[in-house]
């Protein structure tokens, strides 16, 4: 992928990255230990992430032949707006197709807040007021295990076939039997030459070992992202790593920091420093950088050889939905390629639906061939989904890493 390197692209890209990236990245920490270790009666905290040790969700009896109506909780600046009239033009297409009126609530600012909103009445058994929302890859795995989200009718989601292969085979929901893709997108290296003394920096031992890069490099308190790049670029699959894999990262990660290499972790406010160069490398998401990009070129981004880290938000349906059926019909009609090119060609993320490149090659180009919008197999082959957690590794794992980023 060295096309991806010094990169520039339209300023348009990525609306609405800086926000949701850094709510996503706010999950960190004491509020992330403690809800990790939540569990509920009569739910088995340590069922795995997928298939049939999970517990089943409670259902509701199904309104939605007789109430035309879906809610939908979704991330700020997660869909196409008409930026004049500020309407939907997905959502409102959808309403005059299916005569389904859509109640589209942006409450979903981090994946710990929401689940903390959420968890108790689901825990009660009660219905959250919502038929579908949008959790990140790691949360949904916590839903599985706990019991917290039901299955999907695929009979109605005909369209489901055309969710491309590489993100329906994932770990922590196998055959994807509890979770769709919304939007995907990847972690990797970013770095300024003007302070890299014009290197380009490619790798994940560059950022952690490079004398020239001492005290200029910082990492993301996102865990999954910095130590699943650190396992990668030691070998290992995220897939089915071990305790020993984990650790073993973790202590390259402690060298690092004991040696002053690592400047510090963050959310996405790296994306300053690194344009002015008082940041000299980082690992980093793609559309922070991009939007870097249209503004200095010269930065570069590059998708480690080793691997790069690739997460999905992910449609889910809660227990005691009301509308099942109709949350089911809203996601086969974003499965429509037309329909997704839409809403790519606004928000910029990638595309989780095969041929929508097709449609973006009419109708938007500059979409269609950018690599970190529509990537290509031999970049998707070399991305990895970090697997679900355990309730007891979860929190292990939280604290291991809570303890490498204080101070």
């Amino acid at each position: 992928m060295t096309e991806l390197d010094n990169l520039a692209l339209r300023a348009a890209l990525s609306r609405g990255v800086l926000t949701r990236r850094t709510a996503m990245a706010g999950g960190a920490g004491a509020i992330a230990l403690a809800l990790a270790a939540c569990g509920s009666k009569g739910k088995n905290p340590t069922a795995s992430g997928s298939g049939s040790a999970a517990p089943s969700a409670k259902a509701a009896q199904d309104m939605s032949d007789s109430e035309k109506l879906v809610n939908w909780s979704n991330w700020p600046e997660y869909i196409d707006v008409d930026d004049k009239t500020q309407a939907r033009p997905s959502l409102v297409a959808f309403t005059k197709k299916t005569g389904i009126k859509v109640n589209y609530t942006e409450d979903y600012n981090d994946n710990d807040e929401f689940y903390a909103k959420v968890r108790p009445l689901l825990a009660d058994g009660k219905d959250t007021g919502r038929d579908v929302w949008v959790s990140t890859d790691w949360m949904v795995a916590r839903l599985i295990r706990q019991g917290y989200i039901q299955k999907f009718d695929l009979a109605n989601i005909p369209n489901h076939k055309n969710v491309d292969a590489s993100l329906m085979d994932v770990e922590f929901d196998k055959g994807r039997l509890y979770s769709l893709p919304w939007q995907s997108g990847f972690a990797g290296i970013a770095y300024n030459p003007a302070a890299t003394g014009g290197k380009k920096i490619e790798t994940i031992d560059q950022l952690l070992t490079d004398p020239a890069l001492k005290g200029k490099v910082t990492l993301l308190t996102e865990m999954r992202d910095t130590v699943g790049l650190v396992m990668m670029a030691m070998g290992k699959k995220l897939a089915n790593f071990t305790d020993a894999d984990f650790n073993a990262a973790i202590d390259e990660l402690k060298k690092a920091k004991d040696a002053g290499q690592i400047k510090g972790f963050t959310g996405n406010e790296y994306t300053k420093p690194l344009a002015s160069g008082d940041t000299a490398a980082c690992i980093a998401w793609t559309g922070d950088v991009v939007q870097l990009q249209a503004d200095n070129p010269r930065l570069g981004y590059v998708l480690p050889k080793t691997g790069a880290t690739l997460w999905s938000d992910n449609f889910v349906i809660p227990a005691m939905a009301k509308h099942k059926k109709n949350a089911e019909t809203l996601i086969n009609y974003y499965y429509d390629p037309a329909v997704m090119a839409q809403v790519v060609d606004y928000v910029n993320y990638i595309s989780p639906v095969q041929g929508t490149k097709e449609v973006l090659q009419k109708e938007d180009p500059s979409v269609a061939d950018n690599p970190l919008i529509i990537p290509d197999a031999a970049t998707l082959a070399n991305t990895q989904v970090f697997r679900g957690l355990t309730a007891a590794e979860e929190t292990k794992y939280s604290a291991a890493f809570a303890d490498l980023t204080a101070g």
